[in-house]
């Protein structure tokens, strides 16, 4: 037991992958072509998790603001990458607009929640900075490719509308306006509704986190506000900035939708 946190031994640990042999079950139970998913999932959880933690171990003890900021840019590009795979277009250059809004937004609201907010110091300490950034990361890159998804298929599917528009003086603000409204509303959808049931449904990580780490729930409560109002922030302002900069990659010369 460590500072109040009861320790998970490596055979408890080893324990826990029956839930993965469950979910395997499933899948082959019910035919799901799910189990090498499963399998793979779970190997790189094992991974992945492992390896992050040695990186920590090793920033939390180096204390350099220049490792945080780097070891966070690295998660911003890791979660840029994945939101790019989960949308599907070929035809408009999207992947670095992604890459340098996701990090410059996510880095702005996590500097302002450890240095304003949580009032760490310094501000970038790592204890505080990584993992609220990798909060905002984990849970606005989801709302992001939402967002993209819906702008790319809703500019396919109306672009008929959008070029009557175009046609009738409209500039490509106007035209797209509605399909740029409906696409960052589908990006916050699921942060919106996080917070209608905090608390109600579910305890959320940080403050499970924090109550299984001894603090007072009082305490714990007051973080966790402070994240869920931070992630659909985050999630606003970052579906918002990236759909504004891809809509105008999705016309070409002379206002020409290049989606058809």
């Amino acid at each position: 037991m460590d500072g109040g946190v009861l320790d998970i031994t490596p055979w408890r640990l080893a324990l826990a992958l029956v839930f993965s042999l469950v979910a395997g079950g499933c899948s082959l139970a019910l035919k799901l072509d799910l189990g090498r998913d499963i399998l793979i999932g779970t190997v790189r959880s094992f991974a992945q998790l492992f390896l992050m933690g040695w990186v920590l171990g090793f920033v939390f003890a180096a204390d350099s603001p220049w490792l945080v900021i780097g070891l966070f840019f690295i998660m911003a590009g890791a979660a840029a990458h994945t939101a790019r795979g989960r949308v599907k277009e070929k035809a408009v250059a999207f992947a670095w607009p992604m890459y340098g809004s996701m990090a410059a937004v996510y880095l702005l609201v996590t500097m302002t929640v450890t240095g304003a907010i949580v009032a760490a110091d310094p501000w970038w300490k790592p204890q505080y900075f990584l993992p609220i950034g990798g909060m905002v990361l984990g849970n606005s890159m989801t709302s992001v490719a939402v967002a993209l998804d819906r702008l790319f298929a809703d500019l396919r599917a109306r672009a008929a509308l959008v070029e009557m528009k175009l046609c009738l003086g409209a500039d490509v603000s106007e035209a797209s306006a509605d399909i740029v409204r409906d696409a960052v509303r589908a990006g916050m959808i699921p942060a919106v509704n996080s917070m209608m049931a905090v608390g109600l449904v579910s305890i959320p990580g940080m403050m499970t986190g924090q109550i299984l780490g001894g603090s007072d729930p009082s305490q714990a409560i007051r973080y966790q506000i402070v994240v869920m109002l931070m992630i659909v922030g985050a999630t606003a302002l970052g579906s918002t900035i990236l759909t504004l900069i891809i809509r105008r990659r999705c016309f070409g010369p002379g206002q020409r939708p290049l989606l058809r």
